[in-house]
C-alpha cells in the first residue's frame, strides 16, 4: 500500500498520451483529507482499470469514497498517492488543457452545476470558446440536438428548465470539448424517477455513437447494471470486490458486503412494486 512518501513521483505535469492505452488506470490509490492527527483516509489502496470504450461502475453507500476517486482523477483533490493514468498518461498534481479536453464530468445536481444567470447558449458557447472551437453557432445547435433538446432551448435559463432538461444541458456541456472519457457522478439521483430512465438511455446512446469511456458512481445497483459491464464495490474507502455485471445480476459474489447491497437493492425494488 502506498503512503504519502509516494507522492514525489506525482508532482509533475501529466505525461504524454499513449495510443491504444486503457481509458483509465488506477493503482494503489490513497486519498486523504487533513494532516497528522486530523487526517481522514477517504480512499485506501484502490485499484481499477477501465478499457477505452468501456463502462465501469463504482457502487457503495454514501461516504464509501467512490465520488472521491472521481475528484482525485479530475484534480479537485490534491492529497493522494499511488498511480492514476488516463488514456496512457500518468497523472501528476496538475491537469492541463489537454486533460480537460479528453476528460469531462457530469455532476449529480444539474441545477447546482449550471450558472443560474447564464443561458444555455452562454453555457455551451463559453465552454466551446475555452477549448478553442470557432464554429460555435453550429456546434451549439448540434450539441442540443445530440442530447434531445433542440434549438428551442438555446436561450433559456436554468430556472426555465425541468430537472431532466438541465441535466441534458450539463451533458451537452460535457460533450462540447469532444472528450473521450466521461466521469458520471450519480447523474440521475437528483432527478424524478420518471426522467431517470430517459437520461440513462441517452447516456447509453451517446457512448455507442461516440465511443466514449464511462466511469460511473452510483449507489443504485439497477442503474449500474443498466449502464456498465463491470463494477467495483466500495466500503469504508476500500474496493472490496470487482466483478462483471453479469455475475452481480446472478448473485455470484464473494464478499458479504456485495451480497448486502444486492439484498438491499432487491428489497427497494420489492417495496416500490
Amino acid at each position: 500500500m502506498n503512503t504519502r512518501a509516494d507522492t514525489g513521483a506525482n508532482t509533475g505535469a501529466d505525461t504524454q498520451a499513449t495510443k491504444g492505452a486503457n481509458g483509465i488506470e488506477i493503482e494503489n490509490l490513497n486519498v486523504w483529507f487533513g494532516e497528522h492527527e486530523d487526517r481522514v483516509d477517504a480512499v485506501r489502496d484502490a485499484s481499477l482499470c477501465v478499457p477505452e470504450g468501456g463502462s465501469f461502475g463504482l457502487v457503495g453507500e454514501s461516504g464509501s469514497g467512490k465520488s472521491t476517486i472521481l475528484r482525485a482523477l479530475t484534480g479537485l483533490v490534491p492529497t493522494w498517492s499511488g498511480r492514476m493514468a488516463v488514456l496512457g498518461r500518468d497523472l501528476g498534481r496538475r491537469r492541463d488543457r489537454e486533460f480537460y479536453r479528453s476528460v469531462q464530468m457530469v455532476f449529480q445536481d444539474p441545477y447546482a452545476s449550471l450558472h443560474p444567470r447564464q443561458s444555455v447558449d452562454q453555457v455551451l458557447g463559453e465552454t466551446l470558446s475555452l477549448h478553442g472551437f470557432h464554429d460555435i453557432d453550429r456546434r451549439i445547435n448540434k450539441l442540443l440536438d445530440d442530447v434531445g433538446l433542440g434549438p428551442a432551448f438555446r436561450f433559456r435559463y436554468p430556472h426555465q428548465l425541468s430537472g431532466g432538461q438541465r441535466q441534458r444541458v450539463a451533458i451537452a456541456r460535457a460533450l462540447a470539448p469532444e472528450p473521450r472519457i466521461l466521469l458520471l457522478d450519480e447523474p440521475t439521483s437528483a432527478l424524478d424517477v420518471s426522467v431517470q430512465a430517459e437520461i440513462l438511455n441517452l447516456l447509453v446512446d451517446l457512448r455507442a455513437e461516440r465511443g466514449l469511456t464511462y466511469l460511473m458512481v452510483s449507489h443504485n445497483l439497477a442503474v449500474v447494471g443498466h449502464m456498465c459491464s463491470d463494477v467495483a464495490v466500495m466500503q469504508l474507502g476500500e474496493i472490496v470486490e470487482t466483478l462483471p455485471v453479469e455475475d452481480m445480476r446472478a448473485g455470484r459474489t464473494t464478499h458479504p458486503y456485495t451480497r448486502h447491497l444486492l439484498q438491499a437493492s432487491l428489497g427497494e425494488m420489492a417495496a416500490g412494486a
